[in-house]
């Protein structure tokens, strides 16, 4: 990181972020076509976990290159300055990478969408044959992440 004074060395503070975190950004690349995707998500504390439909671009770039890249962030605002050039923003950022893979095990699957739901409500949920059936779980297996702020 080349701005040593706004990395988050703390990893309890990076997991809070990701907690925190309402969107988390897919990078992925298949041959030179790169392809990003706001997706909503779920964090146990090694893994991301998405949900997807079955098919489509995402799915098929997984399944060629399952290397990635994401992002959550938090925005806390402007700060104005004196001149164009001094304006700032303050913000948390996280940025890791890992290798995506797609579940196949009904109890993985369940679990995945169980970290997503626990991601934004507090109850707990069940999942029937025919949701598990029509939806896609990804684990986002993280291998190193970073995070930033200016406060």
């Amino acid at each position: 990181m080349r701005r040593k004074d706004r990395e988050i060395p703390d990893r309890a503070e990076i997991d809070r972020l990701l907690m925190e975190a309402p969107v988390c950004r897919l990078a992925l690349a298949a041959g030179d076509e790169p392809y990003l995707v706001p997706l909503s998500f779920g964090y146990d504390g090694k893994a991301l976990y998405l949900h997807s439909a079955p098919e489509g671009k995402k799915i098929a770039m997984i399944r060629k290159n399952p290397r990635c890249c994401f992002e959550l962030d938090r925005y806390d605002g402007i700060v104005k300055g004196d001149r164009p050039c001094s304006w700032g923003m303050r913000y948390a950022s996280v940025i890791g990478f890992g290798r995506a893979e797609i579940l196949e095990d009904p109890a993985e699957k369940a679990y995945g969408l169980s970290c997503i739901m626990r991601h934004y409500d507090s109850g707990t949920h069940e999942f029937s044959d025919n949701e598990m059936k029509s939806v896609t779980v990804i684990r986002i297996l993280i291998e190193s992440m970073t995070g930033k702020k200016k406060e």
